[in-house]
């Protein structure tokens, strides 16, 4: 059964999964918005204000590669950068109101896509995975 797990875990953890999934959710909603920016703005929803040092860990990517997203999604009006209170030399990204907005439609979009993907599933089926999913994130490996 671990290995299982194990192999089901290394498709939805790769980077292509991922890549496709964040592809599908934000078409149609702007230039800057894409596969590429979308875990920048999620993880600041996440998180909340975060320097693209700090940021950088929690999306995988380098500092400079956070930077460059960060610029689009600027420029875009979905964030905005403000003084470090902790440090005047350095900038927090922050969330705009749209990027909040933006943010909502996209969980909006991904529970319509993870909803959709369970309809074939007996609704028992799918609401005992759902709870047996959360207790494994929450008392499994990665806690």
């Amino acid at each position: 059964m671990g290995q299982e797990i194990a192999d089901a875990l290394g498709v939805l953890l790769r980077r292509t999964t991922r890549t496709k999934l964040h592809g599908r959710l934000t078409e149609g909603m702007g230039e800057a918005l894409d596969e590429l920016t979308y875990p920048v703005l999620s993880a600041l929803a996440r998180t909340g204000p975060r320097s693209a040092a700090d940021l950088a860990s929690e999306v995988g990517l380098d500092r400079s590669g956070v930077t460059r997203r960060a610029s689009r999604l600027e420029a875009a009006g979905l964030v905005r950068r403000e003084p470090d209170p902790a440090d005047r030399r350095a900038s927090l990204l922050v969330l705009t109101e749209e990027g909040e907005r933006t943010v909502g439609e996209l969980r909006e979009r991904l529970v319509r896509h993870i909803a959709r993907s369970l309809d074939s599933w007996p609704p028992e089926e799918a609401e005992t995975f759902a709870r047996q999913l959360r207790r494994f994130t929450a008392e499994g490996p990665f806690s």
